[in-house]
């Protein structure tokens, strides 16, 4: 059997983590990504359940852990910075889960795999045309090349979901929020509360990480038209829109929102399609099966490519069927993932005084291990009762 060659689009999470993976397997692998480089910035995410297997096994769980943000808790506070509410997340940590950094996940998990695949900075796939034995495929900058499977890794705005599933090929849908984040910069900043002010329907912390603190903003806000996730000035406009009323420490966040180069932005969305491959290309991660803001799409895009590398190591020579059971197996863990964005976002950011006054009051009144169970239920996708 001649060695099967791999195109992965993507170098963020589940990008390197199949590409690992299929090397391993003794597939030949190359990924191209978009950005000249790999992106610092992002919300924290989470390591959990199957992900924690999946980097034990590739011997990165200590690097993981270094990055860990030792969040203790959250704790909601008035304009004037008083505590008004505290959830400590401590309590139901499960063993072995780590919260990170994702652009430290990112780099972790690129320099575990970068000497086993090639990867293509600042490139993209331009376009796919695919026959019964390989995929011939053109890039932006690279030359024209074929590869026996290709796998789009890359996010939510997936060129390769666009290219070999059409411009209306599933269901990305808007969810009613956006989210930013920024570095702060400053020194090590792990192992304390993320500290959070709400206002009706919108959002404002500072997130301790080990390389510093970084600002988090969540809104609610219908779809805006013309919205760009390329475009970074289009986004400080929106931010400086939507916060101008906000006080607590917002004004000084905007103003380095605004002198900053390195800003997260993007719309809360899911994405459901009826089926994650056609022919010799097939999805993962968000591009897939985006599942919400809140933590879990970094441990599904590892559990899942861990998977498919598996399956495609048992089929190399019958793609699709590898496909379909990846798809099938995966689905158990995603489909759950997909239904409580709306108990999740209520907790964190409440769409009227009410509603934060009620968050803040059940978080001095019930039990901590009983708050932070029903937001841990709610971040992960369990039922919320």
């Amino acid at each position: 059997m001649s060695e099967r060659t791999v195109l992965i689009s993507g170098a963020g999470v589940g990008g390197p983590t199949l590409a690992y993976w299929l090397a391993r397997n003794g597939f030949r692998v190359t990924v191209v990504e978009r950005a000249e480089r790999l992106r610092s910035s992002g919300n924290p995410v989470d390591v959990r359940g199957p992900a924690v297997d999946v980097a034990g096994r590739m011997g990165i769980l200590p690097r993981l852990r270094e990055a860990a943000t030792g969040t203790t808790g959250v704790t909601f506070v008035d304009a004037a910075g008083r505590c008004v509410g505290r959830m400590d997340m401590r309590a139901v940590q499960q063993a072995g889960e780590v919260e990170l950094p994702r652009g430290d996940l990112a780099s972790i998990l690129y320099e575990a795999s970068r000497d086993h695949a090639e990867f293509l900075f600042d490139d993209s796939i331009a376009t796919l045309d695919q026959d019964a034995r390989g995929v011939d495929v053109t890039f932006d900058r690279a030359g024209p090349r074929r590869f026996d499977v290709v796998i789009g890794a890359d996010g939510l705005h997936s060129v390769t979901r666009r290219l070999a599933f059409g411009q209306d090929s599933g269901l990305v849908r808007h969810m009613g929020l956006y989210v930013a984040t920024t570095p702060l910069g400053g020194g090590a900043g792990a192992g304390r509360d993320v500290l959070m002010h709400n206002t009706p329907g919108k959002a404002v912390a500072v997130s301790p990480t080990p390389g510093g603190d970084l600002a988090f903003f969540l809104y609610r806000s219908p779809a805006k038209p013309g919205f760009d996730h390329r475009d970074i000035e289009q986004h400080k406009r929106m931010l400086a829109d939507a916060y101008a009323d906000v006080a607590w420490r917002a004004p000084g966040l905007l103003e380095r929102v605004r002198a900053a180069d390195d800003l997260y932005f993007d719309s809360v969305s899911q994405v459901r399609l009826p089926r994650w491959w056609n022919g010799r290309v097939a999805l993962l991660g968000d591009a897939a099966s985006c599942v919400s803001l809140f933590g879990d799409g970094s441990t599904l895009a590892m559990a899942g490519a861990y998977t498919l590398a598996a399956e495609l190591a048992a089929a190399p020579d019958d793609p699709q069927a590898a496909f379909r059971r990846y798809e099938t197996g995966h689905r158990r863990l995603v489909d759950p993932k997909q239904r409580n964005i709306g108990q999740a976002s209520a907790l964190l950011v409440p769409a009227t005084r009410r509603g934060i006054m009620a968050r803040n009051l059940a978080t001095r009144l019930w039990p901590a291990m009983a708050v932070a169970a029903r937001l841990k239920r709610a971040l992960s996708g369990a039922p919320v009762a």
